[in-house]
């Protein structure tokens, strides 16, 4: 699979904007905007482009805070393995749209869906959330939902990335 980016929005007063996903892999569990890079696309070009594709949203490049680099690893399907880069936003123009592939909601940041994210989300976000950037893997089983082993680092990544 090729890299990807994860886009979350957080509005300042405490909020995060989700969205559930409509159609393809993860359909019915609620993350972030994001998807696969494009031949010729930076990762942020990527995630400015999934983001307005899936929410309507518009964010400047320059606006995105990287705050992990990692390694998604299923072993059982070589094909999905893949790496993503997730980032924050704090400035964005427009209002989150319902589209073809995301139904977008704000969620308080004490009570997120957690039972209704991908299980390696409960791992890692809230470590972001709290203000850290990490690197790291995570080993998915065969039906590439279940965290069998995951592996984090506290790192200050760059942000040209």
């Amino acid at each position: 699979m090729r890299d990807t980016s994860l886009v979350y929005l957080l509005d300042g007063q405490n909020r995060i904007l989700l969205g559930r996903k409509r159609r393809g892999m993860g359909v019915g569990k609620w993350n972030g905007f994001g998807g696969k890079i494009e031949d010729g696309e930076t990762m942020r070009q990527c995630a400015v482009r999934e983001l307005r594709e899936e929410s309507g949203i518009q964010v400047r490049p320059e606006d995105l805070e990287l705050m992990a680099d990692l390694y998604f690893d299923q072993p059982s399907d070589g094909s999905w393995s893949h790496g993503g880069m997730v980032y924050f936003a704090r400035k964005w123009a427009g209002e989150p749209r319902l589209s073809e592939e995301m139904e977008p909601r704000w969620f308080s940041l004490e009570e997120l869906p957690y039972d209704e994210m991908w299980q390696a989300d409960r791992i890692w976000l809230p470590a972001l959330l709290d203000g850290k950037q990490l690197r790291g893997t995570i080993l998915f089983g065969p039906d590439g939902d279940q965290v069998i082993h995951s592996l984090f680092q506290e790192v200050h990544l760059d942000s040209a990335k």
